[in-house]
């Protein structure tokens, strides 16, 4: 999979104690999905399978993986209450460990299930 230009200065330009994540989220995504459309909608990585879609984003104190819908969190923030969630995204501090199976789960679920 080739990254465009924008996309892979937005990962090169992250503050290097947020870009491990953000490239872990990254390869677990095209991993799964290695035929995704990546682009910078919303002015974030935003990988897009049919109708389903995730985004990843560098926050101030966090790194977001974004889904198209509360739904796609619920049984995330039932096994991993520590870990900051929202409506449709979970907020991923530097010192979280990344749960990797819940979140292929999350990731699947967001796009193919994106309704």
């Amino acid at each position: 999979m080739r990254m465009s230009i924008e996309v892979d200065n937005y990962f090169s330009s992250a503050p290097n104690d947020r870009k491990d994540i953000l490239l872990k989220l990254h390869n677990l995504i095209v991993d799964m999905y290695p035929d995704a459309h990546v682009d910078m909608s919303y002015k974030m990585p935003t990988y897009e399978v049919k109708e389903g879609w995730v985004a990843i984003a560098n926050q101030k104190n966090h790194v977001s993986l974004y889904t198209c819908g509360a739904h796609h969190l619920v049984e995330f923030k039932e096994k991993y209450p520590a870990i900051k969630t929202g409506k449709g995204c979970i907020n991923f501090k530097n010192t979280d460990t990344l749960p990797i199976l819940a979140l292929k789960k999350v990731v699947k679920h967001a796009i193919q299930h994106p309704k």
